[in-house]
């Protein structure tokens, strides 16, 4: 397929901004997430449907090519970052529970603009109690704040990242986290989410992985899966501890396992796992890889309320762990 070299789609008053991206190859077709709602272009930026009536955050995206589903993480809180969500959709927000979900949008059913999310029949959703338990912790453990970036690896594989609250005075909030998840038998989980009596069906444990990268702040924004590379690509805002490089990319080894630890994976040849990285700085609204060494980049531009997004082709430079631009 021949990717167009830049999308720009019009997304309107969607109330915050750019998330995640997401491509399904077959029917050239380009999923954008806006915090709050889920849109569906072609690859000229029309928009060809929408998902609304969301009240919680709304995250990475990911494409299940054997599903046909756009999986992405949706979370729920009373925190900084849901009460801003309540403030600018103009509700209190106050009946609204912690919860932290991967919520399954059907693809093919999103046929039109402002479908609802509930009643519309087009999001399923899988609770994650983990990470509920891990944010309600006391201190919130492993500084959890809830979950953001996801990817496949393939189509039975999911990972999910948590976010990670950027406290320079803890110690315990160094690693990012990836759960590591068996996706077949998510349909005996899932349920369609009523966001005002949220159900929590789903597996009791799944299994959780360490990456030793510093603090960022939030943890992982957007993760996609390289399968040429054997990578997974985290881009993240980067932290404050004086002591770590405090990048904005990380190439993260998806073969290498130690236990429940993961590693950083190493293209250049240094000799400190610390230098896997870079401050290339774009990736955290929006990263799709294509193949061949391509990648779609997501760009979240802002006109007063209006919002849009443009997406743009970049190719992977592995000498310098970053990313050319394709003119």
């Amino acid at each position: 397929m021949r990717y167009p070299h830049t999308i720009t789609v019009h997304a309107g008053r969607t109330g915050s901004h750019l998330q995640g991206i997401a491509v399904d190859p077959r029917e050239g077709h380009l999923y954008l997430s806006f915090t709050t709602c889920l849109l569906k272009t072609d690859f000229t930026g029309r928009i060809l449907g929408s998902v609304e009536g969301l009240v919680g955050h709304l995250g990475c995206i990911a494409w299940n090519g054997r599903e046909r589903r756009i999986y992405a993480s949706l979370e729920f809180k009373q925190d900084a970052i849901g009460s801003g969500i309540f403030r600018n959709l103009g509700i209190s927000g106050e009946d609204i529970h912690d919860g932290f979900y991967m919520a399954r949008f059907d693809a093919d059913r999103i046929t039109r603009p402002h479908m609802d999310a509930k009643s519309d029949g087009v999001m399923d959703a899988v609770f994650l109690r983990q990470v509920y338990d891990d944010y309600t912790a006391p201190g919130h453990r492993h500084g959890c704040s809830g979950i953001d970036g996801c990817t496949f690896t393939d189509e039975r594989t999911l990972y999910v990242a948590y976010g990670i609250y950027d406290d320079v005075s803890r110690r315990d909030n160094d690693h990012q986290i990836l759960l590591r998840c068996d996706v077949s038998d998510w349909d005996s989980y899932a349920r369609p989410l009523d966001q005002y009596a949220m159900h929590i069906s789903g597996p009791e444990t799944v299994e959780k992985c360490f990456v030793y990268t510093g603090n960022t702040e939030y943890g992982i924004q957007n993760l996609e899966y390289d399968a040429e590379q054997n990578a997974l690509l985290s881009a993240v805002y980067p932290g404050r501890k004086k002591e770590f490089p405090n990048y904005s990319l990380f190439f993260i080894d998806a073969l290498r396992r130690e236990g429940a630890q993961m590693f950083l994976t190493d293209f250049a040849g240094h000799d400190d796992h610390r230098f896997c990285g870079s401050h290339f700085p774009y990736g955290s609204t929006g990263l799709c890889c294509l193949g061949g060494g391509l990648y779609y980049i997501g760009h979240d531009l802002c006109d007063g309320a209006e919002r849009s997004a443009r997406v743009e082709l970049w190719r992977l430079n592995t000498e310098e762990l970053t990313f050319d631009k394709v003119e």
